[in-house]
C-alpha cells in the first residue's frame, strides 16, 4: 500500500504528522482510494486522525499509548492550520523544567478564531487565545521533528496567573512557578514589559515573585513601570467577585487567599 510506504519515508525523516493533502500529492490517488487507504492504516492504529485532513503516525514506540508527544507535531499542526502558536501554560512549563504539577492535558496558545479543543483516544489539547502577541517571549526548543515555538519561563507565568481560573487556581501552580522562576532571566522582564498589556498580572507577578523571592531584583523593573502608570488594587485570587479591600504592599495586591505551595 502507498500508505505504508508513504509512512515509512515521513518516520525516516523524522516527521510524525502529515496532510490527507500531502498523500493525496504523493499517491497520485482519487479521493475515495485515500479515504480507503486513511481508514486502513487508522484502524491498524498506526496513524490518528487529529483534525479533518491532519493526521499523527503513531510509530511502535508509542503504540502502546497511543499518543506521541506534543512537541512531535505541534509545529507541523499550525503550518497546516496556517495560525502562529506557542505552548504555553503547563505544557510550557513542563518543557522548562517545571514538571511539578502533572497534567494529561496539552496546552497550546494562538490567536484569531476560537480552536475547539481536542480530545481524541488518549490525546487531550486545550487551545487559549491572546489578542496581543508576544513575540519577544517566545522562544524556540528542538525536538526530534524539529523546532516548535513555546512561551520563554516569564510569559509561563504570566500566562499561568492569567488564566488562573481555568487552571485551578494560584495554588495549584505555585509549585511551578517557583521552579519558573529560578530560569527567569532580565532579558525576559525587559522583553515582557515592552508589549505586556495586563498590569493587574503584572501586579500579581511582582507580588508573587517578591512573596517567593524577597532579595529577587529582577523586580525592580516591574514596579519601576507600574509606577509609571496608575494601577489599582486587585485581587490575588480572581474567582473573587467583590471589590478589593485594603492592601498592606507595593503592589496593591489584596491577598485574598492563603498561599500554599506544596514543594
Amino acid at each position: 500500500m502507498q500508505l505504508s510506504s508513504f509512512v515509512k519515508d515521513k518516520l525516516s525523516s523524522e516527521q510524525y504528522a502529515f496532510s490527507r493533502a500531502e498523500y493525496i500529492t504523493y499517491s497520485g490517488k482519487n479521493s475515495n482510494a485515500v479515504t480507503t487507504d486513511l481508514a486502513y492504516l487508522s484502524k491498524k492504529k498506526e496513524i490518528l486522525a487529529l483534525r479533518k485532513g491532519f493526521y499523527l503516525i503513531i510509530p511502535p514506540r508509542y503504540s502502546k499509548l497511543g499518543i506521541i508527544p506534543l512537541e512531535l507535531y505541534v509545529h507541523k499542526l499550525f503550518e497546516h492550520l496556517n495560525k502562529a502558536y506557542y505552548v504555553g501554560l503547563y505544557s510550557a512549563a513542563r518543557l522548562h523544567g517545571a514538571a511539578h504539577q502533572q497534567t494529561q492535558i496539552d496546552y497550546v496558545i494562538t490567536q484569531g478564531s476560537r480552536m475547539l479543543d481536542i480530545r481524541k483516544k488518549a490525546i487531550a489539547l486545550d487551545f487559549f487565545l491572546t489578542k496581543n502577541w508576544p513575540q519577544a517571549n517566545i522562544v524556540q526548543r528542538k525536538s526530534d521533528a524539529g523546532y516548535f515555538n513555546v512561551s520563554d519561563p516569564l510569559l509561563t507565568i504570566a500566562d499561568l496567573l492569567y488564566h488562573q481560573r481555568k487552571l485551578g487556581g494560584i495554588n495549584r501552580m505555585l509549585a511551578n512557578i517557583e521552579e519558573l522562576l529560578e530560569e527567569v532571566t532580565q532579558g525576559q522582564v525587559n522583553s515582557l514589559l515592552q508589549w505586556y498589556p495586563h498590569k493587574s498580572v503584572l501586579q500579581r507577578l511582582g507580588f508573587l515573585l517578591e512573596y517567593i523571592a524577597p532579595q529577587n531584583n529582577q523586580l525592580d523593573p516591574i514596579y519601576e513601570y507600574l509606577m509609571k502608570q496608575q494601577f489599582y488594587p486587585v485581587f490575588l485570587n480572581t474567582a473573587d467577585k467583590n471589590k478589593p479591600g485594603s492592601v498592606d504592599n507595593r503592589w496593591k495586591v489584596d491577598v485574598n487567599m492563603k498561599l500554599e505551595s506544596d514543594i
